[in-house]
This record gives C-alpha cells, structure tokens and sequence, in this order.
C-alpha cells in the first residue's frame, strides 16, 4: 500500500486550506458587496438625474446669446416660475427652452420694435441682444390663460414661441423644469440667468 495515498492530510495543511477558503469568501461578499453598492448609488444618480435634476442639451437658435446650440444644461423641478427664469418644456415629443414672460392671467402686449409690456408695464429685457417682433401670428395684447404661462426665446427673431399658435402657452405639466446651471463649455460653466 502506498503511503501517500490513505495519508491524512497534515494539521498545518488543513490550517492552510481552511485560511484559503476563508479568504475567498470573504473576497467574494467583498466584490458582491461592492457591485451592489455601485448598483445602488447608480440607481439613485439616474432617478435624481432624471425626476429632479434633468441634465440636457441645448438644440437650436432660439436662446442663443443665453444658451447656444450644444450647450449642456441642469434643470430643477420647480412649480413656481417667475418672469424672467429661463424653462425647459415638453412639446410634441422634443424639449424645448425658452424664457418666462407672463403668468397665468396676465396680460402681454409687443410692439413693432419688439418691446414686451406685461399689464401694461414695459419689461427689463437685459438678457436680449436685440429686439424683434418675430414669428407672432397672435393678436396683442394677450391675456395668458389660466394653467398656463407665456413663454419666449432670447433670439427673438428666429424663435418660435408662444407668440405663435403653432406652440402656443405652456401648461404646467409640460414643463421638465427651470434652467439653473450650464456645466458645459466648461468656459461658460455657472449659473444660467
């Protein structure tokens, strides 16, 4: 009979295998503990992205001189929008941005040279390079619906707003969210305002 092969294995071998076995397990809840927790934290940072912190892409001419066309920005989910604030909105599937010029119940005018009044008081417009008229195929003055607010681009003469029918007011629940931060260029990266 072979004497190797009935052999016990040695007290100092078992140590060894047990110590081995140990550590590989606690290597394998280490790695498994990890990936959960990088699941986890991803999770919470797309719902935060995506229900209360959107991040998007600027497209188009319509701000432009407040926010260009491959400009990356951050909204906030807010409920309450003040003239001025700058508001990314649904419409037919695409999101666009525009400007807060009235609220519901007021009341806007516009003339030829692009001044906009709101209940009759003429507006601080800081933000445009230049005024226009633009696309408007609505009757002045305006009163802005109930539910809805009267919105507006920066780059009034290529912008298609609520000026013109074919947009139209914004209803709260088409709204994603308030512009606050531009983090792309990163020469530009701040507050939008």
């Amino acid at each position: 009979m072979n004497g190797n092969a009935g052999a016990l294995p040695q007290t100092g071998e078992l140590t060894e295998a047990v110590k081995r076995e140990r550590y590989l397990h606690r290597f394998r809840m280490t790695i498994r503990s990890t990936f959960l927790s990088l699941v986890v934290v991803a999770a919470v940072a797309i719902l935060v992205a995506v229900l209360l912190l959107p991040i998007l892409r600027i497209y188009g001419k319509s701000m432009n001189g407040t926010l260009d066309s491959g400009d990356i920005v951050v909204s906030v989910k807010s409920s309450s929008m003040q003239t001025g604030d700058v508001i990314a909105f649904y419409y037919n599937n695409n999101i666009l941005v525009k400007r807060v010029i009235a609220n519901p119940g007021d009341w806007v005018d516009m003339d030829q040279d692009g001044n906009v009044y709101v209940n009759n008081v003429l507006i601080e417009e800081p933000y445009l390079n230049e005024k226009a008229y633009g696309e408007t195929n609505i009757e002045f003055p305006y009163q802005v619906p109930e539910g809805k607010i009267f919105v507006m681009g920066d780059n009034r003469s290529v912008s298609i707003d609520s000026r013109n029918t074919s947009i139209g007011c914004v209803a709260e629940e088409q709204i994603v969210g308030k512009i606050v931060f531009r983090i792309w260029p990163l020469a530009q990266m701040g507050p939008v305002h």
